[in-house]
């Protein structure tokens, strides 16, 4: 339990008493069945409601908030709930003006904390396109371009820091980084990227603990750095955390071909390993500071500890590291669930434990000794602490999918559907139902749901072969386009038509999203369709009219073949189709077929007249709650790579 005379007072107004933390009832879900994460980003956001009105407290442009809005995006991710983006984008929308000036922020300053909001610019400019978001998020670039560093490359902390490395800035500036460079062509930026990862630990790793030094002193002047080593003298929890959170995300954008990626890949199992070594064998949690269990006052922490089940569980999740580290995760992650989390009396999740800063020099000067981290006040709901469990829970409840997916790849077809469009560079993009679009047109969500049960991802920019459909268990084919979308189409001709089906009996799955003959190419893509026995009808059917949603609705019921809990679904402006053997009906509406599948051979196939998972009707931002086309896709999913065997 952790020391209630640590606990800061200004948080204990949280709990409905003091005694709380000892009497409220443990346990993993709220009382509305909401799972952990979900609780939490409540506390949040009832706790720091955007925008701020009536000055009720500071508007500060902080690494905490991106910290903990983080949290809630990847939240958001995983349910589809917009109430989580609508947060995120308030919050921004409090300090980005028009013109995409950012309020209370100082270029000047050279500050890493400050770069740490850049991902949620990014997400924000991805999804709704606003300029604004952009232009802030280039400042933030335009600082790390100009951003002191060391001689060895690894950027000052911050300029008021000079010659100093911590392992906070890599968490802050990294991920953001690294996305802008994928999402922008910056290819020579991967390699400074990695740089850093492998710079500070070849400076600060030590070699008996395989733990990293909080911080290191490139000139050796400040007291607190070793005069040999440059070094801080202890392995301060929530840095370690930084770094490891850090190379998990950095590793989301980071080219799978880029020479450098192994090198991160290689730090992050020594990172692994010297975290599973301190981890406390009674609690499955980590101390304050890391080496010294034993040390007088010594304390389990929250955040470093949240932040380490994050670590290990996403890179286990993602075959960065041995799956052998999934029992290190679960453990730490039952310790924080076991020793932290308390509800009080409304309901409401707090999670106790974190020490509230911890840094090096400055004015009161820091010293980096034992005696100093364990001075730091240690409160509750802290940003850092709840944004880190945010995550930590996220990952940890997206066990609950089913890895129907492990060992399958799943192949979007970017050849018949093959539109593009300049981004704000001036560059040619691909866009319209790609894996990597996040606005209302992309397949960003349905690709991620497909991560989230194991699969793979992949794209295919050329006419299926059997070569280069040997690798796809599930081929996804959406909205063929016609000549007003792209001048010179690729139509579905014969030798496509009969790789396809070849690939079909052996066993593949394939996915045919059409829409209504309208906007869709469906005189050739149903050459392949009737191949199967189906049709798509040359009709638009469910039109609907300004925000009268319910027009769309179609109802499925529990029971489906291929949703077997239901859902209530929503499909504008469809084909039809006809069907025969070897296909059969799967859901029908106003005595139309709207889906349906099909056998043949070893394989499977399922057809639907509208590309219906796309962003605008799974991310929540649009249509009302009671619509569940993202739950649709779930059920959609399991049953595609559940067809691959």
């Amino acid at each position: 339990m952790i020391r209630l005379k640590k606990i800061a007072l200004a948080a204990l107004p949280l709990l409905v008493l003091l005694g709380a933390c000892s009497s409220a009832k443990r346990q993993n879900v709220n009382k509305d069945g909401k799972s952990l994460s979900e609780a939490m980003a409540k506390t949040i956001m009832e706790r720091f409601p955007f925008p701020i009105e009536n000055n009720s407290r500071n508007l500060k442009w902080t690494y905490e908030t991106g910290v903990y809005l983080t949290g809630i995006s990847q939240v958001w991710k995983r349910t589809g709930n917009g109430e989580y983006f609508a947060y995120v984008q308030r919050c921004m929308d409090d300090f980005i003006e028009e013109d995409g000036s950012i309020k209370t922020y100082k270029f000047a300053d050279y500050n890493l904390d400050n770069v740490r909001n850049g991902y949620n610019l990014l997400m924000l400019y991805k999804v709704t396109g606003k300029k604004k978001y952009y232009t802030a998020a280039q400042t933030l670039r335009k600082q790390l371009q100009e951003q002191p560093r060391t001689k060895g490359g690894s950027y000052w902390h911050k300029k008021i820091y000079p010659w100093q490395v911590w392992l906070d800035g890599l968490y802050m500036a990294m991920p953001f980084y690294t996305e802008w460079a994928a999402d922008f062509d910056d290819y020579e930026a991967f390699n400074d990227i990695a740089d850093q990862f492998t710079d500070i630990e070849k400076h600060a790793r030590d070699e008996k603990t395989g733990l990293i030094y909080h911080g290191w002193d490139e000139s050796k002047e400040q007291l607190w750095a070793d005069k040999v080593t440059g070094n801080s003298p202890n392995f301060w929890g929530r840095a370690m955390g930084w770094y490891g959170m850090a190379m998990v995300d950095v590793l989301d954008y980071f080219p799978k071909d880029h020479p450098k990626r192994q090198e991160i890949l290689d730090v992050l199992n020594r990172f692994a390993a010297g975290i599973k070594n301190a981890q406390d064998k009674k609690s499955g949690l980590w101390y304050q500071v890391m080496d010294k269990p034993d040390g007088k006052g010594n304390y389990l922490e929250a955040s470093g500890s949240s932040m380490f089940v994050y670590t290990l569980a996403k890179a286990v999740r993602m075959g960065y590291i041995d799956a052998s580290y999934e029992k290190v995760a679960q453990k730490g992650y039952d310790g924080i669930k076991k020793e932290f989390l308390v509800w009080d009396e409304q309901g409401n999740l707090h999670l106790n434990g974190t020490v509230s800063v911890a840094g090096l020099g400055g004015k009161p000067y820091r010293d980096g000794s034992y005696d100093y981290y364990l001075s730091e006040k240690v409160v509750q709901d802290d940003p850092k602490g709840a944004g880190a469990f945010m995550m930590a829970a996220n990952e940890m409840e997206l066990r609950d999918i089913p890895q129907t997916g492990k060992g399958k790849t799943v192949v979007l077809d970017n050849f018949f559907n093959n539109e593009f469009r300049n981004n704000i560079l001036g560059k040619k993009e691909s866009f319209h139902y790609v894996w990597n679009e996040w606005d209302n047109n992309g397949f960003g969500l349905f690709g991620e749901h497909f991560r989230y049960a194991g699969a793979k991802t992949e794209t295919l920019k050329a006419g299926p072969t059997a070569q280069n459909l040997a690798s796809a268990n599930v081929y996804i084919i959406v909205d063929p386009d016609t000549k007003k979308e792209t001048e010179y189409p690729n139509y579905m001709q014969a030798p496509y038509i009969q790789n396809i089906v070849e690939w079909v009996k052996n066993g593949g799955v394939l996915l045919l999203m059409a829409n209504d003959s309208s906007n869709a190419e469906l005189p050739h893509f149903n050459d392949l369709a009737r191949q199967f026995g189906i049709q798509f009808k040359s009709e638009l059917k469910n039109p609907v009219t300004g925000k009268q949603f319910d027009m769309g609705l179609i109802e499925i019921a529990a029971g489906n073949p291929v949703f077997p809990l239901g859902a209530t679904t929503y499909l504008k402006e469809i084909s039809t189709l006809d069907v025969k053997e070897p296909a059969k009906a799967v859901v029908n509406h106003n005595g139309d077929v709207v889906m349906a599948t099909a056998k043949l051979g070893k394989g499977s196939v399922f057809a639907v007249g509208d590309p219906w998972l796309y962003n605008e009707y799974v991310d929540g931002r649009k249509l009302p709650a009671k619509f569940q086309n993202l739950k649709a896709a779930q059920q959609l999913i399991q049953w595609l790579l559940k067809q691959s065997k």
